[in-house]
């Protein structure tokens, strides 16, 4: 802060100071609250709202023994106190039927306790498989990113990452809808199947599309993290290891992993928190027939059911494990969080 002050002034300097405490508070930290405080309260009846029942439906047979009074009255006096008792009672009637329809905000953790055994099971289901597909796509990404950082020369290493990038230019649903075409009963790679004699496989309803699709959706999340830190290691380091006996999987081991430990703690974070709130790859490779993803009940319980509190807690349950799994990252791998942000 010191040496922007001094270099661009003190209303400049405050400039990037403004706008990453926007970015912060506005983006980050006030969503997150904002769902988190939803999630502890619902509206609620209020206390008495039963006993309140009650005594309007004793006000309205009094109204109905008026009724049958007035008719039979043979007076103006009796018709006048009658339709003066009447409209007091009308008017109480209008009041407690305002009481009792009146939700009342009650701070509570139920929200959290709608998840019940299948919603639960679904919930795990969605971790395990986003774990599934980290595993996957690092097994993938990690023997790429190698080649590409330290077996190709620059040339060929700036085609490969060109390559992988321009897939990205066409929107993520029509990739997914690409890999579905590919992956249905008549699709190419039932058909290559069919020519050796096997099939139709089931990729679709089976979920292993889904896997495939999210491992395409999010490899540059993993590659990338990936290529950036094994471009930074000193090949002099594996040439001596050569030197000294070592085998491949013991420099890999010894060497690149340990070198590599922040770009694998990136890429694996990217890509499991995109996997665990994933909508809609898992219900479009699918074709919304299997049981859905985590996400998929956390939208049906906003724009569906209308349940926000309910939905603000199932957000939150996710936002928890996404968290914890960057902490456990972390420890796992021994780095920091400043180690993350290079």
């Amino acid at each position: 802060m010191t040496r922007l002050r001094r270099s661009f002034g003190a209303p400049l300097a405050m400039l990037p100071v403004v706008l990453a405490g926007t970015w912060i508070l506005g983006l980050i930290a006030a969503p997150q609250a904002i769902m988190i405080e939803r999630s502890l309260w619902k509206m609620e009846r209020p206390a008495g709202a039963a006993e309140i029942s009650v005594e309007i439906d004793r006000l309205y047979n009094r109204l109905d023994v008026l009724a049958l009074d007035r008719a039979a009255a043979d007076g103006p006096g009796r018709l006048a106190a009658i339709d003066a008792e009447r409209a007091a009672l009308s008017a109480r009637i209008a009041a407690l039927e305002e009481q009792e329809s009146t939700p009342v905000r009650t701070w509570t953790l139920s929200n959290y306790a709608q998840m019940g055994r299948a919603h639960l099971w679904i919930f795990a289901k969605t971790i395990l498989a986003a774990l599934s597909v980290t595993a996957i796509a690092f097994a993938v990404c990690y023997p790429i990113a190698f080649a590409i950082a330290k077996l190709e020369p620059p040339r060929r290493a700036a085609l490969i990452m060109l390559a992988l990038v321009i897939p990205y230019a066409i929107n993520e649903l029509l990739r997914v809808f690409a890999w579905q075409m590919i992956l249905n009963y008549g699709g190419p790679l039932n058909a290559l199947l069919g020519l050796a004699g096997i099939g139709p496989v089931p990729f679709l309803e089976s979920g292993a599309g889904v896997f495939v699709a999210m491992v395409y959706a999010y490899i540059l999340f993993m590659v990338f993290p990936l290529y950036n830190v094994l471009e930074t290691l000193d090949m002099n380091q594996i040439e001596a290891a050569r030197d000294l006996g070592a085998k491949s999987w013991q420099i890999h081991r010894r060497i690149v992993l340990p070198h590599a430990r922040p770009g694998i703690a990136v890429g694996c974070i990217m890509t499991f928190m995109l996997s665990a709130g994933s909508y809609s790859v898992p219900y479009i490779m699918t074709r919304g027939t299997a049981p859905p993803w985590f996400a998929q009940l956390v939208y049906n319980r906003f724009f569906q059911a209308s349940e926000w509190n309910t939905g603000a807690a199932y957000a939150v349950s996710l936002l928890a494990v996404c968290t914890g799994f960057v902490f456990l990252m972390m420890r796992l791998l021994k780095v920091r969080l400043r180690d993350i942000a290079k």
